[in-house]
């Protein structure tokens, strides 16, 4: 099970082939996402990821399930994902695979196959990531709610690099630890301007009364 990941660097646009996990959850660029894989594909994608040391892609399931689908009736799911690489991995019990991801890259399906085994690969464009925006002082309350959130959930479950004065970083963490509903976590990830993710996300914690 060989990916040809190589094809992405000709210039960064070209599509190129990417296996893919469709979830029930979102991954937001720079996140964290911990898996417990079971299933023989997944298993077996984990183990080309690993020794390609490159990463797979994780969607938003649409309709479906995250376990046995088929060939013949895979999940749908959304056209923007995020490539996760995995950072660490255990194997508590044979075929049980515990690993640890980070979010990389935004990226958009152009097509798709489903192979035998019933694994997704998606033929993906890459999505530019979002320059650096320093956080404007409207949006200090964001910042600070967000760092008593990660004192709460404590730093095993929260991106060890912190940037609290970017714009992209604040939003993409507030966007993957607020209890939003999923399509609203996934409009976060597809919008491209860290200044209007902010303003959605500060009208929804003022409708709240959380700043």
């Amino acid at each position: 099970m060989i990916w040809p990941f190589a094809a992405a660097g000709d210039d960064g646009r070209r599509p190129y082939p990417v296996p893919l996990f469709p979830l029930k959850t979102v991954l937001f660029p720079g996140g964290l996402l911990p898996l417990k894989v079971f299933e023989q594909r997944y298993i077996d994608m984990t183990k080309a990821c690993l020794a390609q040391n490159s990463p797979f892609g994780v969607c938003l399931i649409t309709q479906g399930d995250e376990v046995g689908a088929s060939r013949d009736a895979p999940p749908q799911f959304r056209a923007i994902g995020t490539l996760a690489r995995i950072t660490d991995w255990d194997m508590p019990q044979l075929g049980i695979l515990h690993i640890a991801t980070t979010g990389e890259a935004r990226f958009q399906i152009q097509n798709h196959v489903v192979e035998e085994s019933g694994l997704v690969v998606g033929n993906v464009t890459p999505i530019s990531p979002e320059p650096r925006l320093p956080l404007a002082e409207l949006f200090a309350p964001l910042a600070r709610l967000l760092e008593l959130i990660a004192a709460r959930i404590g730093p095993q479950n929260f991106p060890a690099a912190h940037d609290y004065g970017d714009s992209s970083w604040v939003g993409y963490r507030l966007s993957e630890l607020l209890p939003l509903p999923l399509h609203i976590k996934q409009s976060m990830l597809e919008i491209s301007d860290a200044e209007v993710r902010l303003k959605v996300l500060q009208q929804f914690l003022a409708q709240q009364g959380l700043i």
